[in-house]
């Protein structure tokens, strides 16, 4: 039995317009797909989180573009709809499993919406609800308290990326309007409301039922000021003398709304369509040149990059810190539904001879059911990378690619959509946490098809059963890399998680040494950054790298302890600032003492040292102490150490604490 899909219409902005309805299938949703620009606010997440729970599955469904140009060779209707069609494959994922999907769409879902392209796509598939809501043009004529249209006169809802011509042509032949999609079309707008004789009683609201709102007549708005959460509205000429207010409603300053709200939405720029008369919610003919593109009703637009109203992150649900890493070199994690996944045994990747990433053992993608994994290097139906698969599974393979299902019988649970060709993106987390990770590195999270990564680090993630999960311990790096490529070489989208930045110390060298080999050199490979410790450190310290700085790991399992040591001579002869890596572990004990002795023989006694432990995480802890005073003992492998260069200084603050701060200039500079 298959899941439900519902359309759940949000109403204009205000939580508290939320339908009955609307709220109750939002709390018994198992999982909540809503859409987002790149920047990652979803305006929608912001309006429904009052009735989300714990524990409910996230879908966010990112755009690939919205007002910016594409190389994609259909061009921006080829990049949506390829958008439209894998966002739907993955929510098709979740109703195949038997789990209900509520779409969140602001305004109504059948309004201007993107929504309506999910449904297209998986109406004739699956149940299919759609809950109405409140629409901006309703909303505007309640802030406005004035009636849109009375007795047999027309309303005209026209989109403001039409034609100028177009626009003065309906707006002079009908009673009432509503024009949507201002913005960067508000000039034209305006002028279209002038040629057609009707700019003298055409009102502007601005971001209805929102506490930031406003409203006033449209021939006195700066177009400068238009956000795309604004309409222009044409009410009832029978009513073009508004009554008196009683004397308690609330009176809004001249520019403000009548109305005030404690929630305001982040702001947000998405997809919709661009053409259509009247009220339609059938495709568009394309959007001008240049115009924002929407999702939802319009009046719940914003421009790209608006600023999000306080409080509002409509982002994903936050990440939980996981399970230590198991012992004895293989880490064991039990997913929701069941199944123990680890990759790796024995011996180091650093350890293993050039070919070991040849040998390692790789499953078939379609292998196993979404949602679960199998140890890497131990599984039944798994072959070793580079062998030649059998006749039978060369057949196999030809009528279900890896990863894509056949619609006509589709699983209990679906495999990943196919691509045609996969990619590996290695995803730098940040040091922990949500509040860490860019909205670049949670859509590349959110439409992967394979997660791959350290336990410690794969347990931020918040897990999706659409999606399959293989943890390893934190000594095979190259088979991590070989794995994660070979599920690419077959069609996967593979995000290869690592903490703070990949590119420092982490899982991004090892992918790319590794797709070097000509068994892998067609994959292709992206390395997104993340806040690397150093940075966060520093910036809870206050700003202790300020000038000329070096990072250096102290770790000698990949470099000789020489190495280590003219390296931290060069950097202290040379007056850098310091950023430590790797200072010490259950087994290198001894080493941060050594180095401690060597900086003193170029430093200051008084330096100042920075120890940051578990930097956002829960067990965050920030000293500042004296290079002289420095303890080994009281360092492990989840701290990060910051020693000063001669010019670094550290002041008291107000409120008592400490800053450690290295200035801009040197010397006679």
């Amino acid at each position: 039995m298959t899941g439900t899909l519902y359309g759940v219409g949000l109403g204009p902005g205000d939580p508290e317009l939320v339908t009955v309805k609307a709220a109750r299938l939002i709390s018994a949703a198992q999982v909540i797909a809503y859409h987002s620009a790149r920047h990652g606010r979803s305006i929608a997440r912001g309006v429904a989180e009052p009735y989300l729970r714990e524990g409910q599955i996230e879908e966010q469904l990112v755009y690939p573009l919205t007002v910016e140009t594409t190389d994609h060779p259909g061009g921006y209707a080829g990049a949506m709809a390829d958008f439209y069609t894998e966002s739907a494959a993955r929510l098709a994922s979740h109703l195949d499993a038997g789990r209900d999907v509520v779409v969140l769409a602001e305004g109504d879902p059948m309004f201007y919406g993107s929504y309506m392209h999910m449904h297209k796509r998986l109406c004739d598939r699956y149940p299919t609800v759609v809950v109405p809501g409140v629409t901006s043009v309703s909303a505007a004529s309640a802030v406005l308290r004035r009636p849109l249209v009375e007795g047999e006169e027309v309303l005209t809802i026209l989109p403001g990326t039409l034609p100028a011509e177009s626009l003065t042509s309906h707006l002079a032949t009908t009673d009432s309007a509503a024009v949507l999609k201002l913005g960067r079309t508000f000039p034209k707008v305006r002028a279209a409301f002038e040629a057609a004789g009707k700019l003298d009683r055409a009102l502007y609201v601005e971001r209805a039922t929102w506490n930031t709102g406003r409203v006033l007549p449209l021939s006195e708005v700066d177009p400068t000021t238009v956000p795309y959460f604004s309409l222009a509205v044409l009410p009832s000429p029978l009513n073009s003398t508004p009554p008196t207010p009683h004397m308690d409603s609330p009176r809004p300053n001249r520019g403000q709304s009548a109305l005030s709200f404690h929630d305001t939405p982040a702001g947000t720029c998405q997809e919709g369509e661009s053409s259509g008369l009247w009220i339609t919610s059938g495709e568009g003919n394309g959007r001008a040149a240049g115009e924002t593109a929407t999702n939802g009703d319009t009046g719940m637009q914003a421009a790209q990059g608006e600023a999000a109203a306080a409080g509002q992150s409509g982002t994903a649900a936050p990440f939980g810190r996981g399970e230590p890493a198991g012992q004895g070199g293989a880490a064991t994690t039990v997913e929701q539904d069941g199944t123990a996944t680890h990759v790796g045994h024995g011996e180091s990747a650093a350890e293993r001879s050039g070919t070991a990433a040849r040998t390692w053992q790789s499953g078939a993608a379609t292998a196993e059911p979404r949602g679960t994994t199998a140890p890497i290097g131990e599984r039944e139906a798994a072959t070793p990378i580079g062998q030649t698969k059998t006749g039978a599974e060369q057949s196999e393979a030809a009528t279900h690619p890896a990863g894509q299902s056949d619609e006509a019988s589709q699983p209990a649970a679906s495999p990943a959509p196919h691509h045609p060709r996969g990619e590996v993106v290695v995803v730098g987390l940040g040091p922990a946490g949500r509040p860490w990770l860019t909205p670049e590195a949670q859509e590349a999270l959110g439409t992967a098809d394979d997660l791959v990564g350290y336990t410690t680090y794969l347990n931020r993630v918040p897990h999706n059963p659409r999606q399959r999960r293989h943890l390893s311990d934190n000594q095979v790096e190259a088979e991590r890399a070989a794995f994660a490529l070979d599920l690419a070489k077959r069609g996967r989208r593979v995000a290869v998680v690592s903490s703070g930045d990949p590119g420092v110390f982490a899982m991004a060298t090892a992918v790319l040494e590794v797709a070097d080999d000509p068994l892998w050199r067609e994959v292709p490979v992206r390395v997104l950054p993340g806040v690397t410790a150093a940075h966060a450190v520093a910036a809870k310290a206050g700003a202790p790298l300020g000038h000329d700085y070096c990072t250096i790991s102290l770790s000698d399992r990949l470099k000789p302890w020489e190495v280590i040591v003219r390296r931290l001579t060069a950097a202290a002869q040379a007056d850098f600032a310091i950023a430590i890596y790797n200072p010490a572990s259950k087994a290198r004990r001894w080493q941060l003492g050594q180095a401690r002795d060597l900086l003193l023989e170029h430093r200051s006694p008084d330096t100042p040292v920075v120890i940051g432990r578990d930097v956002g995480g829960p067990e965050e802890s920030l000293r500042i102490t004296r290079l002289a005073d420095l303890d080994p003992a009281t360092v492990d492998m989840r701290c990060l150490l910051l020693v000063g260069s001669s010019r670094t200084r550290t002041i008291r603050r107000p409120d008592g604490t400490l800053a450690v701060f290295t200035p801009r200039t040197y010397g006679g500079s």
